[in-house]
């Protein structure tokens, strides 16, 4: 068994810690999309900071693996950053979840699955036609950046299937995140309330990327 694979919460050990972190998230969470709906701002800056930091709270105490508690607390940084929406803090937080994906990817390498090249090859064609599209409607410093990023995410969409099902469906939701973030930057038609759609397929994404490898590292640990 692996020092880095999950090991099952023992009752009255740190799952009751764990649980109340889950509760806040899903709390959370639930007022953030909330306030996006209505319009409060003010709720949907104070509620998306704290996201990530609790699920990753929950997922360390769930004995997750180092990449994976890495990679939600990267995003809390890109999170913080997104929310001044100048030019410079965007290309810093496309660049903490870049890091974030790194961080997926180095954990979805310890995956005994392998991802279907099928399911890679659609994901690479989806991705040549998104930025053939969505480029020339960018700003010419965001391009590159923006281009680099997406090939990025869309590994991690590919690879998150060795996780299991919910955690390649978050791989995929979170692709669908950020791909409406750069429509909105491109000036392309939104749907009614973009933030609210946004938010929640990243938040969908991240806490099914979180379970899936959570019941897959404990299916390993338990084999091992």
């Amino acid at each position: 068994m692996s020092a880095t694979a999950a090991r099952p919460a023992r009752p009255g050990g740190t799952e009751r810690f764990a649980r109340p972190l889950a509760a806040a998230f899903l709390v959370t969470a639930a007022a953030d999309l909330t306030g996006l709906l209505a319009g409060a701002g003010t709720v949907h800056l104070v509620a998306k900071p704290l996201l990530m930091p609790l699920l990753a709270g929950y997922a360390a105490l769930r004995g997750a693996p180092r990449p994976l508690v890495a990679a939600l607390l990267l995003g809390w940084g890109g999170d913080v950053l997104l929310l001044a929406e100048t030019d410079t803090s965007f290309l810093l937080g496309m660049a903490c979840f870049a890091v974030g994906h790194v961080c997926y990817l180095t954990l979805f390498g310890r995956g005994r699955a392998r991802a279907p090249l099928a399911t890679g090859a659609g994901y690479v064609l989806a991705l040549g036609l998104f930025l053939a599209l969505i480029l020339p409607d960018l700003p010419a410093d965001l391009r590159l950046p923006l281009a680099g990023y997406s090939l990025l995410l869309t590994a991690v969409a590919w690879r998150s299937g060795v996780f299991g099902p919910y955690a390649a469906v978050g791989g995929a939701l979170f692709l669908v995140s950020d791909a409406l973030i750069a429509t909105g930057v491109a000036d392309w038609p939104q749907p009614p309330t973009p933030d609210f759609w946004v938010m929640l397929t990243y938040i969908a994404a991240q806490a099914l990327l979180v379970f899936g490898a959570l019941a897959s590292t404990a299916k390993g640990a338990a084999r091992g």
